[in-house]
């Protein structure tokens, strides 16, 4: 039976974690190592300068899974590196509280989960779906969202994935019977416009926070935004090598 590792970004104790690690149970041995905290919006930071600390945790369920005091990337190097005395034969992280659309896999440390997972040479699956839903419970969602997961993990695990290839899952917030079906897509456009929040503590001192309204997405046809705005489930296979070919003859010819 294969070994799935269930990581995140947002904590392990979320209940999208578990969700998650319920589903993917059907399909293989799962162990869980996921941050003790939330991580999220923290990309691939990976501890360099201070030790890493684990230990057992119950999860809601009573089943029994590790926290780890570093980063979601920190997760899934340890995890590779055997600290569980078995190596994943698959990484699925999330379930994420929030959609990572467009430019958000950038940022995520849930993607970044599946980042690493590839670069060690594991497959890796990251897996979201919305905050919360005025549409629909919240329970239902996650539990459709983890089923989505856990067929796609079974698919994976039969065929494979190409090298440095990753899939980021996207799952409506709506009621399953809402959600029409799962398209194939690419990474959409998603703006955020922060702003410059100023204040000061109680000696006087200067603070920051960036804030900012929810953001701005253009649901072109084919991309993860507009499926996920159509009640569809994306799919977006996602390519470690970000070289832009097209543009590698212009630039030789800039003669650096």
């Amino acid at each position: 039976m294969p070994t799935i590792l269930v990581t995140n970004d947002d904590g392990v104790q979320t209940p999208g974690l578990l969700a998650l690690k319920q589903a993917l149970s059907q399909v293989g041995e799962v162990v869980v190592l996921a941050p003790e905290r939330n991580w999220s919006a923290t990309s691939h930071a990976k501890t360099m300068h201070k030790p890493l600390r684990m230990q057992r945790v119950v999860l809601a369920d009573g089943s029994f899974g590790h926290s780890c005091s570093g980063s979601p990337t920190d997760c899934v190097s340890l995890a590779a590196a055997g600290i569980l005395d078995v190596k994943p034969d698959l990484v699925v992280s999330g379930i994420n509280n929030g959609y990572n659309l467009g430019n958000d896999v950038t940022y995520s440390g849930t993607v970044a989960c599946a980042i690493e997972a590839t670069i060690v040479g594991m497959p890796g699956i990251a897996v979201s779906t919305a905050r919360t839903s005025p549409n629909a419970d919240m329970a239902q969602v996650w539990k459709m969202t983890a089923e989505f997961a856990a067929r796609l993990a079974q698919m994976v695990l039969e065929k494979g994935l190409p090298a440095q290839t990753l899939l980021n899952v996207n799952v409506p917030a709506l009621p399953p019977d809402q959600v029409r079906s799962s398209e194939i897509t690419r990474i959409g456009r998603r703006t955020y416009n922060d702003q410059l929040i100023k204040r000061e503590d109680p000696y006087g001192q200067p603070y920051y926070w960036l804030g900012g309204s929810t953001p701005t997405d253009f649901p072109d046809d084919g991309t993860d935004v507009n499926a996920v705005a159509n009640g569809l489930i994306s799919v977006t296979p996602l390519c470690l090598d970000m070289t832009n070919y097209a543009f590698l003859k212009d630039l030789q010819a800039w003669k650096l």
